[in-house]
């Protein structure tokens, strides 16, 4: 049975045991897929860490990293390729821009997913599955039967289900990751991409992970939405 994760805890580490952390796992995701452990292999991982740490991520950053692989973790043995699923999970926010429009940033950390990849030795078809999970990132609609789309996705929608006082530091965490839009154009904004995830038939497909999240994740979204709209 998977060990039940909160979503939204980070593991807590000084900082420096943090990182080394993280590139270890990164760096036994990459020789699971089939990367050599090379020196290119650490170098990635770094430049990928870098990317994680911009300044300008409020929540798009190492603390959403460590979250998204530890439910990947947890839910490892639901997935057919698991270390793909990590690989993803590494990439899917590695560009981040929030002046970017539409799937911009899917799309530019999928292509980067490929580059980083492929100068880390991965086979060329485990970097076309990663690029592929990536990109399902952009709406989170995974079609039925797809194990690995649907742990990549869940494992990236988990916050939404946090607790309450959880879910509020993350709501004012993306307002401040979009501090150059003007408040009105905000809450349009935000309220198309909330209307647009309780639009979907199910937020999470793991079962466990549905049974467990998808009633406080709806709860969560319906209320941010309403305060949208509140003056």
């Amino acid at each position: 049975m998977p060990r039940r994760v909160n979503p939204q805890r980070p593991r807590r580490y000084g900082r420096l045991g943090w990182v080394v952390d993280l590139l270890d796992r990164w760096r036994v995701a990459a020789r699971g897929a089939g990367a050599a452990d090379t020196a290119e292999l650490t170098r990635t991982g770094a430049d990928l860490l870098a990317r994680w740490g911009e300044p300008h991520r409020h929540h798009h950053d190492t603390r959403h990293l460590t979250a998204v692989l530890d439910v990947v973790d947890a839910y490892a043995p639901a997935a057919g390729r698991p270390d793909l699923v990590r690989l993803a999970a590494w990439c899917h926010d590695a560009v981040y821009d929030p002046r970017a429009g539409g799937d911009a940033n899917e799309r530019d950390s999928a292509a980067l997913a490929g580059t980083l990849l492929a100068r880390a030795g991965l086979p060329a078809d485990a970097v076309a599955e990663v690029r592929r999970l990536v990109l399902l990132t952009a709406g989170h609609a995974v079609d039925p039967g797809d194990a690995d789309g649907s742990l990549l996705c869940d494992a990236d929608l988990a916050i939404l289900a946090a607790p309450p006082e959880t879910y509020d530091r993350y709501a004012a965490a993306i307002r401040r990751e979009y501090a150059h839009v003007p408040e009105p154009a905000f809450r349009a904004g935000r309220a198309r991409v909330l209307a647009g995830l309780l639009a979907l038939p199910a937020l999470f497909r793991l079962p466990p992970l549905a049974r467990r999240w998808e009633s406080p994740a709806r709860a969560n979204l319906t209320r941010e939405l309403a305060a949208l709209s509140l003056p």
